[in-house]
């Protein structure tokens, strides 16, 4: 309901600044539950909510959607994608990913600053790309392990 409201209003600005809606990408969240929720929602349920929400609210003429992973795990984010990709219905956008912590945190973590680590954290990247990639085709298999991919990735109050 929060992420449709938000997503109405900025549409109708920028419809009234005759913003040109086919050169715009939407970076989006999930609809997912809040992070003190005690409820958990499936990978299901969220591509449902999701989807509901751009389906009533972006029009067909923006190109793309790319998600923020919004402090999901590794693997939630990349199987949240995925089940978005995979629910039925009109999606007239291209949905797929503009990960930052969720693509990162696996990387970072082989890494650790060490030179030595350098090839295990870009192994770390390309698995996570991979996976991404293929849940952005609604492909994913799931389980790719990594270092951090089951880790959430929720800072509280976090700032951009």
């Amino acid at each position: 309901r929060v992420t449709e409201q938000v997503l109405s209003y900025t549409y109708q600005a920028l419809m009234e600044h005759h913003v040109y809606l086919e050169g715009t990408l939407l970076k989006p969240n999930m609809v997912t539950a809040g992070q003190s929720c005690t409820k958990k929602y499936t990978a299901q349920d969220i591509a449902k909510a999701t989807v509901t929400a751009l389906q009533r609210t972006v029009p067909a003429a923006v190109p793309g959607v790319t998600f923020l992973s919004g402090g999901q795990s590794e693997e939630d984010a990349s199987v949240n994608l995925n089940a978005i990709n995979k629910y039925p219905g009109k999606k007239p956008w291209a949905l797929t990913f503009s990960y930052g912590r969720a693509l990162q945190a696996s990387v970072l973590k082989a890494w650790a600053g060490k030179k030595e680590n350098k090839q295990a954290a870009q192994q770390e990247l390309l698995n996570r790309a991979h996976a991404n990639g293929m849940a952005a085709m609604g492909e994913y298999e799931g389980g790719t392990s990594s270092a951090a991919a089951a880790d959430s990735n929720f800072v509280a109050q976090h700032a951009y």
